[in-house]
């Protein structure tokens, strides 16, 4: 077995595949959104930063979805509108895609570390607070052992150059990154928060943890009213 099917069988396992803990940790937040918002089917959502593909493969379907993402969100459904925007500027670009600036609820995953400094995440923050009252919005635990995009432990405590090198070579990134100058890139616009600054973008939030083998893995942020 080559060390490419090998790494593959890794990375599926942990992060890819239905079943992975990845996988399950997915399930899981999906699962828990729709006990929160128990009438999410009736519901419109406006997804920060999210894929049409993540949708057509969960197990609940809200109404109708707005699909932001500032990269190709997929194509369009009969319940799935993409856009293609800046999440940190949410209200004006669907303004400038000619829809309403408000939905029923919020929804982002995964987005919160990628949107570019404090400053963006500011930005954000105050996007799915004009978009609607209430949200759902989670990003991994900076404390958590394992950097989860690269799944190599401890890696977001080291210093940019050490992570980049890592980036470049580390066989179980999402993506292999085609030069160190694209490694770096990587690193820059992924940095990880704590429980901290989520409850000083989200004040009027309930902080949720989402947990794993007692650790805490991820940070929800709710408000349902």
């Amino acid at each position: 077995m080559t060390n490419g099917s090998i790494t593959g069988r890794v990375r599926r396992l942990m992060v890819e595949s239905p079943g992975s803990v990845g996988g399950r940790a997915r399930a899981r937040r999906l699962e828990l959104t729709s006990s929160i918002f128990p009438d999410l089917q009736d519901m419109s959502v406006i997804d920060l930063g999210g894929t049409v593909d993540a949708w057509l493969t969960a197990h609940v379907r809200p109404r109708h979805v707005t699909v932001i993402n500032i990269e190709d969100p997929g194509e369009a459904q009969d319940w799935i509108t993409p856009v293609t925007g800046d999440a940190c500027s949410a209200v004006a670009t669907l303004v400038e895609a000619g829809l309403a600036p408000s939905c029923d609820v919020v929804f982002s995953n995964a987005v919160l570390e990628h949107v570019g400094g404090h400053a963006n995440r500011v930005r954000f923050a105050q996007s799915v607070n004009d978009l609607s009252s209430r949200h759902w919005v989670q990003t991994p635990y900076r404390y958590f052992p394992i950097e989860p995009h690269w799944l190599f432990p401890g890696m977001q405590f080291l210093p940019v150059a050490a992570r980049t090198r890592i980036a470049a070579v580390w066989p179980l990134a999402h993506s292999r990154a085609e030069s160190l100058a694209n490694a770096r890139h990587e690193i820059l616009w992924t940095e990880l928060i704590g429980m901290t600054e989520m409850r000083d973008l989200f004040p009027d939030s309930r902080i949720i943890r989402e947990r794993l083998a007692g650790l805490t893995k991820s940070l929800i942020a709710v408000r349902s009213d």
